[in-house]
């Protein structure tokens, strides 16, 4: 598959190369990135999203390495359902 250039018009692109481009897209939406994409997710501050995560009721949800925290936003609703 080629390169796709980021100014190319929706328009010139094939149905092959416009699906590949959409699977991208929805890939990243089912991730939170950091504690300020939690905070957005949650729709609260940082410093909230930062004391619901120190609760440990995420735990499932989070994937941190280091500094990198990686958040999938689907099991964090069910988890935040059953608490």
């Amino acid at each position: 598959m080629k390169r796709i250039n980021s100014k190319t018009p929706l328009l010139n692109l094939t149905v092959e190369e416009f699906l590949e481009v959409s699977k991208k897209i929805v890939a990243d939406e089912n991730y939170a990135h950091g504690l300020k994409g939690l905070a957005k997710f949650l729709g609260c501050s940082r410093s909230k999203a930062s004391e619901i995560k120190s609760t440990g009721i995420l735990n499932e949800a989070i994937v941190q390495k280091g500094n990198i925290i990686i958040i999938d936003k689907k099991k964090a609703l069910e988890l935040l359902r059953k608490n």
